[in-house]
C-alpha cells in the first residue's frame, strides 16, 4: 500500500510537480515505485503500434461474481501459515485480476491506477502470444518447424540463429550467447534493450540500432537443441520469421487473426523500436479482460462462439508440453517437472495447467480441468517470478479446487 501509484500521485497535474514527473529518456519511469504507474501507461511514454480489435461490437463476458473467493485459504510454498486469496493480491503487488470459470467472470478486482478501461504491460506474456502465432503458422503448414531459421530470414545466416530450427526457437532450446540477468550491468539484455530503444543513440554509438540489427550480431554459446534457456531474443527472432512468412508484422497478424475475432473490448498495442518493429518478446499491452479472453480462447481449444480461431492442433501441442529433460537443465527450483512449448510454460500438474508468464508478476493461467482462466497484471518490485511464484502457484491451484466444488 505504501507504493500505491494512485496514492503517490505520479503524473497528476498540468504539469505534474517535478518530484512526481516520470520520463522515458532518463529511465525514471521504470524505477520502483514509479514503475507501478508506468506499467499502466506505457503509451504515454514511448512509441507504439496499434493492435486493432476491429470494428465489430465487443462481446461482453457473462458475469457471475462469487463472494467466497477472497476468504479462500492456502499455504504459500515454503511457508507454514496459511494466507487468504485476498491477502495474496497485495503480496503480489496486483494491479488487476480477472478469473473466468466456464467463460464467466467470477472474480474481478483492480488496484492502483489500472482501471477496467485501461491497458497494462504484459511483459513476457507477449512471448506466449507471439509463440501462439508461430504455432498457428506451423499448424497451417506456412512454417516448417524443422527448417533452419536462415531458410526464412537469410539476414540471420551469420548469426547464432542460422542453423537453429524454428522448433528450437519456439521452445527456446537454442545455444545463444545472451544473458538475461538484469542484475548484471554487462548482460547482453542491456545491449539488446539499447538497440531496441527508440531514443536517439549517443554520437559515439556504433552498435545495432534496432531489434533486427541486434539479432544479426548474436553469437553462439553451447549447442542447439540440448537445453532450455529462457532468452527473449528467441521471441524476436520468431517475430521476424512470422513477418517474413506472412508479410504482416506481429501487431498486424495478431489483430487480423485473433484480436479482431475474440470479441475484445479494447485495442491492444505493442511498443516498437526506432524503425517501427514491434517488440515481439515483451511489448504487448492490453486491457485485462481482453487478456482473459485470449486465455479463454486457449482453454476452449482455439474456439470462440462456435468459430475455430486457432487450429485445435496448436492448443494440443502446447498442452502436450516440451522436453522435460531439456527444461530441467535450466534449474528452476520452483518449477520441477515443468516444460516449455511454443513459448508457453507447461506445469504437467494433475489439471494439465499451462501459463504465460511475465516479469513483475504478469500471468495468464489456464487450468483445463477446472475450466478456469486467471489473467493478472501486477507491478512487483522484483522482476523475477521466483519472488511471486511461492504465493501465486498455490493460490491458483487452491482456486481451481474451489471452483471445481459444487457452488450454490
Amino acid at each position: 500500500m505504501d507504493s500505491d501509484p494512485a496514492t503517490l500521485g505520479w503524473m497528476v497535474g498540468t504539469p505534474p510537480p517535478p518530484d512526481r514527473q516520470l520520463r522515458f529518456d532518463d529511465g525514471s519511469y521504470f524505477q520502483f515505485p514509479a514503475m507501478r504507474w508506468s506499467v499502466s501507461n506505457f503509451r504515454q511514454l514511448m512509441p507504439t503500434v496499434n493492435v486493432s480489435r476491429g470494428l465489430a461490437a465487443p462481446v461482453p463476458l457473462p458475469r457471475s461474481l462469487r463472494q467466497d473467493i477472497d476468504a479462500l485459504r492456502f499455504v504459500p510454498l515454503g511457508a507454514k501459515e496459511p494466507m487468504t486469496w485476498e491477502a495474496s493480491l497485495a503480496a503480489n503487488y496486483t494491479d488487476g485480476i480477472v478469473v473466468l470459470h466456464r467463460g464467466r467472470i467470477v472474480y474481478e478486482r483492480y488496484f492502483g491506477v489500472l482501471k477496467p478501461d485501461g491497458q497494462h504491460g504484459a511483459m513476457s506474456v507477449t512471448k506466449s502470444v507471439t509463440g501462439t502465432l508461430g504455432a498457428m503458422l506451423v499448424a497451417e503448414g506456412r512454417i516448417d518447424a524443422g527448417k533452419k531459421v536462415s531458410d526464412y530470414v537469410p539476414e540471420l545466416a551469420a548469426s547464432a540463429f542460422a542453423n537453429a530450427t524454428v522448433r528450437q526457437v519456439l521452445d527456446m532450446t537454442t545455444g545463444l550467447k545472451y544473458s538475461e540477468d538484469y542484475a548484471d550491468p554487462k548482460a547482453e539484455v542491456w545491449a539488446f534493450s539499447q538497440a531496441g530503444s527508440p531514443l536517439p543513440k549517443p554520437k559515439d554509438y556504433t552498435g545495432p540500432r534496432s531489434y533486427y540489427e541486434y539479432l544479426q550480431t548474436v553469437q553462439p554459446e553451447g549447442a542447439h537443441g540440448e537445453a532450455f534457456a529462457y532468452k527473449t531474443i528467441n521471441s524476436d527472432a520468431l517475430g521476424w520469421i512470422i513477418a517474413r512468412v506472412t508479410g504482416r508484422s506481429v501487431a498486424q497478424l495478431l489483430s487480423e487473426r485473433i484480436w479482431s475475432r475474440i470479441g475484445a473490448e479494447q485495442d491492444a498495442y505493442l511498443t516498437v523500436d526506432s524503425s517501427g518493429t514491434p517488440f515481439a518478446g515483451g511489448g504487448l499491452n492490453t486491457g485485462l479482460r481482453d487478456l482473459a479472453r485470449f486465455g479463454e480462447l486457449l482453454r476452449n481449444n482455439g474456439r470462440f462462439r462456435g468459430q475455430q480461431i486457432l487450429p485445435k492442433a496448436v492448443v494440443d501441442d502446447i498442452r502436450h508440453g516440451g522436453d522435460k529433460a531439456a527444461f530441467a537443465k535450466a534449474g528452476y527450483e520452483l518449477l520441477k517437472g515443468w516444460s516449455y512449448r511454443d513459448m508457453w510454460w507447461v506445469t504437467h500438474n494433475a489439471h494439465g495447467a499451462f501459463m504465460a508468464r511475465g516479469v513483475h508478476g504478469q500471468r495468464i493461467y489456464v487450468d483445463p480441468k477446472a475450466e478456469m482462466v486467471v489473467a493478472r497484471y501486477a507491478s512487483h518490485p522484483v522482476a523475477s517470478n521466483s519472488a511471486n511464484d511461492p504465493v501465486s502457484l498455490p493460490a491458483f491451484e487452491a482456486l481451481a479446487r474451489l471452483l471445481m466444488r459444487p457452488h450454490r
